[in-house]
């Protein structure tokens, strides 16, 4: 059965998040499914019609991609009615967790419940945005996804909603991420003074529920010679910085233990992985978690927190700690570091985990969940 889909692409952005991401690589791959009649791209009631536009300037020069408020008034009530009878001959997906009420009947993809869990971490006018149109847009959907199993179980216990209605679809590495040998990633590293090898790497947003501050103490405990050799890198966006983080880092800048490089230019992201000798990423609650599956695609051994759904999508290749316990999270990185039979294991894992999961699969599995609702 073919279907029409509208696709909401409001989380594009020359800055990609995790959720923009996601939402490009469905843009992309959604056209050239079979079956997949027609996608129309949408935006904070407007059409798109070239969403890879969002991605550089932000702007769309297009007519068509115009809001109806600046079309002249006697063509105002046509185009809405043209628009509301694309919506009824589409299914509209929001990949952001709302949906339209024009989009009743669609699918929405609910990512975590961070918003709820962890408050703190979300300003306040995002936390007003979905106390005002969550619980409206799950009821009018008539199916959920969620990036992994274990997001699925929590969703469904938190809405109070039949497991047969939400739908796990893993997300995946984009394939720039690849193992890379030291002539292909020295340039790039060179420009931030690291070298191959030569350092452990975290990529986070910085804010409580990632544990930045436990992975910083934890690093300073490590042997000196250890955190010299091979000092920490953390990227990301500056995100909710506690005066505790901030104090850290520069305490440990200023020892050569760890060094805070902000946001990374997508093009040199791959690099800094493929060149790093340790992944870290200690967060406590995740949809998913794509940067650690960057890191095993990238051929790099990966230390996670036992937390959320990290075992789920780590699928037995990363080492696993308690954040809390500080003392055991430095002896679980001192062997990740040290241990070659350990992270020769780890390496072939992480690269058969990170390679079960592929974006056309992502697409695929995201257009059945269509084809079962038309």
């Amino acid at each position: 059965m073919s279907v029409r889909v509208i696709l909401s692409v409001e989380a594009l952005e020359p800055r990609l998040s995790g959720i923009g991401r996601y939402s490009w690589e469905l843009a992309e791959r959604l056209p050239l499914i079979e079956d997949v009649e027609s996608v129309r791209f949408y935006r904070n009631g407007q059409w798109i019609t070239d969403p890879g536009l969002l991605l550089t300037d932000g702007r769309q020069p297009l007519w068509g991609n115009k809001p109806l408020r600046w079309l002249r008034k006697r063509n105002q009530w046509a185009v809405r009615l043209k628009q509301a009878a694309t919506m009824r001959s589409h299914l509209f997906h929001g990949p952001n967790y709302f949906l339209p009420p024009a989009g009743e009947g669609g699918v929405i993809t609910v990512h975590d419940l961070s918003v709820f869990r962890y408050a703190e971490t979300h300003p306040a006018e995002r936390l007003a945005q979905f106390e005002r149109y969550f619980r409206p847009s799950v009821d009018r959907a008539a199916h959920i996804i969620t990036d992994s199993e274990t997001t699925r179980q929590e969703v469904a216990d938190f809405l109070g909603f039949d497991l047969a209605r939400i739908t796990a679809v893993p997300l995946a590495a984009s394939p720039v991420f690849q193992p890379r040998g030291a002539d292909a990633t020295a340039a790039a590293l060179a420009r931030y003074d690291l070298t191959p090898q030569g350092y452990a790497l975290c990529v986070s947003t910085v804010e409580p529920r990632k544990r930045i501050t436990q992975l910083l103490h934890a690093w300073r405990n490590l042997p000196a010679a250890v955190r010299s050799r091979w000092p920490l890198m953390v990227t990301g966006g500056s995100g909710w910085l506690s005066d505790a983080v901030r104090d850290l880092m520069e305490k440990g800048a200023r020892e050569g233990w760890v060094r805070y490089l902000g946001f990374v230019p997508e093009e040199d992201l791959p690099l800094l992985y493929a060149g790093a000798s340790l992944f870290v990423y200690p967060s406590v609650y995740e949809g998913f978690g794509l940067p650690p599956v960057e890191a095993m695609a990238s051929g790099v051994p990966v230390v996670v927190s036992n937390a959320s759904c990290l075992p789920e999508v780590t699928g037995g290749a990363a080492m696993l700690v308690e954040p809390e316990d500080i003392a055991g999270f430095s002896r679980a990185l001192e062997r990740a570091l040290e241990d070659e039979s350990w992270r020769r294991q780890a390496i072939a894992k992480g690269l058969e985990v990170a390679g079960r999961y592929s974006w056309d699969r992502c697409a695929r599995e995201t257009v059945e969940i269509y084809r079962r609702l038309r």
